[in-house]
């Protein structure tokens, strides 16, 4: 008896490894399909955005304040985990139900090609990767468990050298396909990367000014004015960062109210004059006191000149459409109001980033910029197209999602020195710096409250516009020992005092004064 309850042991541990084996063959498969298709194809990357899109925003919002840029490695490994646990389940099954196990192996295929087809921009092909690694997936079961079923219901030993035998080969396999399509995929990226590389910006028709003196107060742990582009935030959904190839990129701008629609190559941009701005981007999911807001010099084309050469109007001028829909390569949508894109601010198409083409992760080769309003209306990156339309016939992706159509960033201002629980020495000045900003409105004052007592005027650096951040710096000398509370507020150029009633970021930003509390010794 004990050497037949062995042996039922080890058949179900090598069963619940076939289904490990074929649930791995399959995603290999899946993957070196995608790889001749486009990497989005991939099951993991569809399921994984499906996942993003019908997430809650208070859990996409909790996700970016908890792992910040990981948030979505994490998805991913927790897709993988589930995964490995069912198909775990799938193979132990498999000894007794053996083509429902198989069904159920081809379902992760059907899943898969299921949420590739219906993620935005997707194409009629997009569902074949997930459809051929569930065909491979479950063919590799029958294949795996074939000595272990056959033999199961014997109480001789089975035939653990046909169970080998077909594991390597199952496992070499999926490894030659998945690392054949990872070369494949990288060297897609790899060539588009080296275009990148390549590329000349040309000099703009329109040179930002030089930024003024003093614009930057140069105090340890203080931001620094302009965000170094390794340095500046990334909240979006897609995955893995797109690399669009600019050689083959086009831009279609039409819809409700355009005269003449209009189609322009990367080429057709670099050709038309440029405009150098620096300016300030906010995400609506930054918390008071969040790192999710940062200063680049960007370089682009006027989206206003785009706009009227297709003859459109603004809503006040007659215009038929009041919301610009701007398009994604990964199927993002964002909805911009048409009077805010065309009432003289700076909003450009941008194709440069500090003196460089866009970095990939923040939308090379072209986004849009439009100063003064959170980037979920306002900043798509990886652009592809343009509809005009209304706000009461779509809504973008966000606003299907509870937040607001109209975004324009709220006052806020952030304490970077001293970080919190910091200890400071009794009778010796510490300089309490942040940021502040209030974009296209400008900040006219920043004030510092120790404990809650009077409010004290910082500080203020220059600014090169209205639509950046300012620094601010207040001398504080402690006296009394002990725990305390500073907090920072901020005024915009309206005169309005930025609130001090706590809200979250749904659904169009965060408000309250960010606080930080100190020891002195």
């Amino acid at each position: 008896m004990k050497g037949i309850r062995s042996r039922r042991w080890a058949r179900a541990g090598l069963a619940a490894l076939s289904g490990l084996l074929s649930a791995g063959t399959a995603l290999a498969v899946a993957e070196f399909a995608a790889a001749f298709v486009r990497p989005e194809a991939a099951p993991l990357l569809a399921v994984g955005g499906s996942v993003i899109d019908r997430t809650p925003p208070a859990v996409k919002d909790w996700a970016v304040r908890e792992f910040g840029n990981n948030d979505k490695f994490v998805l991913q490994s927790g897709i993988l985990v589930v995964l490995a646990l069912i198909a775990i389940g799938i193979g132990v099954l498999s000894r007794r139900l053996r083509r429902t196990a198989m069904v159920g192996v081809f379902a992760f295929g059907v899943l898969g090609a299921f949420a590739a087809y219906h993620r935005a921009g997707a194409g009629a092909v997009d569902p074949l990767p997930s459809l051929a690694g569930g065909v491979v997936g479950a063919a590799a079961l029958w294949w795996l468990t074939r000595p272990i079923v056959e033999t199961s219901t014997q109480e001789r030993a089975f035939d653990r050298r046909a169970f080998l035998i077909a594991a390597g080969v199952v496992a070499g396999a999926s490894t030659v396909a998945g690392i054949t399509g990872r070369i494949v995929t990288d060297g897609k990226r790899a060539s588009i990367a080296a275009f990148r590389n390549g590329l000349r910006l040309p000099a703009p028709a329109e040179k930002a000014p030089p930024l003024p003196a003093g614009v930057d107060l140069r105090i340890p742990e203080l931001s620094s004015f302009t965000t170094p582009n390794g340095d500046f935030y990334r909240v979006d959904t897609a995955l893995i960062v797109p690399r669009v190839n600019a050689r083959t990129w086009s831009l279609r701008i039409h819809g409700k109210g355009v005269r003449r629609p209009l189609t322009f190559s990367y080429d057709d941009l670099l050709r038309r004059p440029l405009i150098e701005r620096d300016i300030t981007l906010t995400c609506v999911s930054n918390e008071v006191g969040g790192p999710y807001t940062g200063t680049a010099r960007w370089l682009g084309v006027r989206l206003a000149d785009l706009l009227r050469e297709a003859g459109v109007k603004p809503p006040s001028q007659g215009g038929k459409a009041d919301q610009l829909v701007s398009r994604s390569t990964d199927g993002m949508t964002i909805g911009t109001p048409v009077e805010v894109a065309l009432d003289g601010r700076d909003a450009m198409l941008a194709i440069g980033m500090n003196g460089e083409p866009l970095p990939f992760e923040h939308g090379f080769p072209v986004r849009m910029i439009v100063p003064g309003l959170y980037g979920y209306v306002s900043a798509c990156k990886w652009l592809k197209d343009i509809e005009l339309t209304t706000f009461a016939s779509y809504d973008a992706y966000w606003v299907k999602r509870t937040w607001s159509r109209e975004a324009p960033i709220k006052t806020q201002s952030r304490i970077d020195t001293p970080k919190p629980f910091a200890r400071l020495k009794a009778g010796v000045p510490v300089p309490i710096a942040g940021i502040a900003w209030a974009q296209h409105r400008g900040v006219l004052a920043v004030e510092v409250s120790v404990d809650g007592g009077p409010w004290e005027r910082a500080r203020l650096a220059e600014v090169p516009s209205t639509d950046t951040w300012r620094q601010w710096v207040w001398e504080w000398t402690p006296s009394a020992t002990g725990s305390h509370r500073i907090e920072v507020r901020a005024t915009d150029a309206t005169g309005a005092v930025q609130t001090d009633k706590r809200v979250g970021t749904v659904p169009d930003g965060a408000t309250g004064r960010h606080s930080v509390v100190v020891t002195v010794t």
